[in-house]
């Protein structure tokens, strides 16, 4: 294996051209050498912005390079599966957008497509890797809160754009694949917990027929998380994280900046003014960059990648779980 793991791109998604590509070309293990398209000039003009060699004009192309170590797939939702697929059938590893996929029997195919290929396959949930949610964990599980007992979350833009592929429901569009699913890996994350069972509403657009405002309690053996997701809001994003002693505030836990450190504020509950706040701050840092470095080492090392499919498999059912609730009106499990 090289010093580098040797990474090609399957498409020019705007995620992938201007957040995750430029960031992993500053990793310590990651190195951008191919990227692909099925237009080939679209190809060419983003591997001459970004610095990369070579330019595919079919993902097939790509796929057979021998010199392309693993794949990035920033495809549209409903192509994440079946690229993937053929990524891992061509020996190559897989880091794929989330959500990984539609729905979690999809998700099984894939992780019988990893296990049958030998190669690692993960979803990029780069918030699992920010210092910020690590540290919030590690005071979680430290006790510093007491007893975690509730998740409080939100996650919302605005964008009625029919023509955006976030917008097609045959694309996998909708709030709750798109941005619901942060809030459900967070909270699954720090209670270190699978929900029992969600209740939910969920609203969708009238004429596109995606979901744009999905609201979920979910149960867990030790507390609950609730949230709200929406496409059509005001654009806020926060959550709480509550125990019998205290209380964690992550002000912009899923689009950490890179223009300002992160801060999390701990609160001792010693009055409701925030005379018990204390803030820890977190340098300016990449979160794409970590995850692809941390995702290379695990392809250099043997060892597990940050978000394995067993764990996708988890978020996929609570959101399936979430849709069938916002159906039928019940509590579902997942």
């Amino acid at each position: 294996m090289p010093e580098k793991v040797r990474w090609g791109v399957l498409g020019v998604a705007k995620i992938a051209t201007e957040k995750v590509v430029p960031a992993m070309q500053r990793g310590a293990r990651s190195e951008v050498v191919a990227l692909a398209s099925r237009d080939l000039g679209r190809a060419q003009a983003a591997c001459a912005e970004l610095g990369i060699p070579k330019a595919y004009g079919s993902y097939e192309e790509l796929l057979a390079d021998p010199d392309v170590d693993a794949v990035y797939n920033p495809l549209p939702n409903h192509l994440h599966v079946p690229w993937s697929i053929r990524a891992a059938e061509a020996g190559k590893h897989v880091l794929c957008e989330k959500p990984i996929a539609l729905e979690a029997a999809a998700c099984l195919t894939l992780m019988d497509a990893r296990d049958r290929a030998g190669v690692k396959i993960g979803e990029a949930f780069m918030v699992r890797t920010h210092p910020q949610w690590v540290r919030a964990r590690e005071l979680v599980r430290s006790g510093e809160v007491g007893d975690l007992r509730a998740v409080v979350g939100m996650f919302s833009f605005f964008n009625r754009d029919p023509g955006n592929i976030r917008n097609k429901l045959e694309c996998g569009g909708g709030a709750l694949l798109d941005i619901g699913c942060y809030p459900i890996q967070t909270s699954r994350f720090v209670f270190g917990e699978e929900p029992k069972r969600v209740v939910s509403l969920v609203e969708r657009d009238p004429e596109m027929g995606v979901d744009r405002l999905v609201s979920a309690l979910l149960e867990f053996p030790s507390g609950q998380a609730v949230f709200t997701c929406g496409t059509q809001l005001v654009a806020y994003q926060r959550m709480q994280i509550l125990g019998t002693r205290g209380r964690i505030e992550i002000e912009i836990p899923f689009n950490a900046p890179l223009d300002r450190p992160c801060r999390l504020l701990l609160d001792n509950g010693a009055d409701v003014f925030g005379g018990g706040i204390r803030e820890q701050e977190f340098p300016v840092c990449d979160q794409y960059t970590i995850q692809g470095d941390l995702f290379a080492r695990a392809i250099q090392e043997g060892t597990e990648v940050p978000t394995p499919l067993e764990d996708s498999l988890c978020n996929l059912a609570v959101i399936e779980a979430i849709f069938r609730s916002g159906r039928t009106g019940q509590w579902e499990k997942p």
